[in-house]
């Protein structure tokens, strides 16, 4: 019998433990995939805490996965794919194909959205098993631990830009430098951009400038951010990748008039805006989902274009519980990446 390790939480809240399951075989339209690299993303999170309706355990989570297609379940090959693909597979993990929003060609909105540790077992892992609407084929340029934060960190900055109303040469904001702020600063700048970089304390500037940033804000300088933000001329969008409800709402009047805010950091807390903050000037509020394969493909290819890569820990997966624990706690620089192998 061939076995294959995976790194699984028994319970709600758990530790993580490393154990041995028989190698799966894929199904009807599924793949079975090798796993070369997986991100610990905050979202897991929401999976191993039993933060969301329907989750089973034991649990293994990772959505941001990339690795080689190792065995084809029936109608995958007919589909494109081929054993020894790269592909990753981040949040988007499959759609039902028949919901409203999947009738619509809104799959990342799907009803019964397939998220890889939450649906089925996810990358923290030896091996996984995913549908083929999932994958997204890395580009040679792209390592496996490059590729798996861009299925999830990177296509959901990436698109909450590219489809935002900033055209190149738009004053457009990034709050947060973090593990999507900091991929979000550098997608701005390729995308033509006049960017400014708001984060905590003067000591984050030069990392900003070295990102491309043309503008440094310290949040902490006693100087309001919209203020700030104003002096500049006002924000065509501001994209908040800071889960803080109160540093996001505290960018709202620095928008220009028409701006936009641009919300993807999670937080439960509501945002302190008032209605007229918006009438008044006509801004807009929204948040913005990660994106579909197609959409994750789209992110590896322009971050290969640009030299876009993310900054990266690497730990093995018997690691798995002291990495998760330290990316909770803030002290990862900047993405915690499980190597399976």
């Amino acid at each position: 019998m061939s076995t294959y390790r995976v790194a699984q939480v028994d319970a709600a809240g758990g530790q993580f433990q490393v154990t041995e399951r028989e190698v799966p075989r894929p199904g009807p339209g599924h793949v079975r995939i090798a796993v070369e690299a997986c991100g610990i993303c905050h979202s897991d999170a929401l999976f191993v805490n039993a933060g969301v309706p329907g989750v089973r355990f034991p649990l293994v989570p990772g959505h941001e996965s990339a690795g080689r297609i190792e065995e084809l379940g029936e109608g995958a090959e007919s589909k494109g794919w081929r054993t020894g693909d790269r592909v990753a597979v981040g949040w988007f993990g499959g759609s039902c194909g028949h919901c409203t929003p999947c009738r619509q060609g809104d799959f990342i909105v799907c009803d019964n959205l397939k998220v890889p540790g939450w649906a089925y077992d996810g990358g923290f892992a030896e091996q996984m098993i995913a549908p083929v609407d999932a994958l997204a084929r890395i580009p040679d340029a792209l390592s496996a631990t490059d590729a798996g934060p861009m299925a999830c960190a990177g296509v959901t900055v990436f698109n909450g830009l590219r489809r935002s109303s900033a055209r190149p040469g738009d004053l457009v904001a990034v709050l947060g430098l973090g593990g999507l702020g900091h991929l979000g600063v550098q997608y701005a700048v390729a995308m033509g951009f006049e960017t400014v970089a708001i984060a905590r304390g003067a000591d984050k500037a030069d990392f900003a400038k070295r990102l491309g940033a043309h503008h440094y804000v310290d949040s902490t300088a006693g100087t309001p951010v919209a203020e700030s933000l104003q002096s500049l001329g006002g924000c065509k969008v501001v994209l908040a990748t800071a889960g803080n409800s109160e540093a996001i709402a505290a960018t709202v009047d620095g928008l220009s008039h028409r701006g936009e805010l641009v919300a993807i950091g999670a937080d439960s807390e509501p945002m302190g805006i008032s209605p007229v903050q918006l009438l008044m000037r006509g801004r807009i509020v929204r948040g913005h989902p990660s994106g579909t394969a197609q959409d994750v493909r789209d992110t590896m290819a322009f971050s290969a274009l640009h030299g876009i890569r993310p900054m990266t820990e690497t730990v093995p997966l018997d690691q798995a519980d002291a990495a998760y624990r330290k990316m909770l706690s803030g002290g990862a620089r900047f993405r915690m990446v499980l190597v399976p192998r």
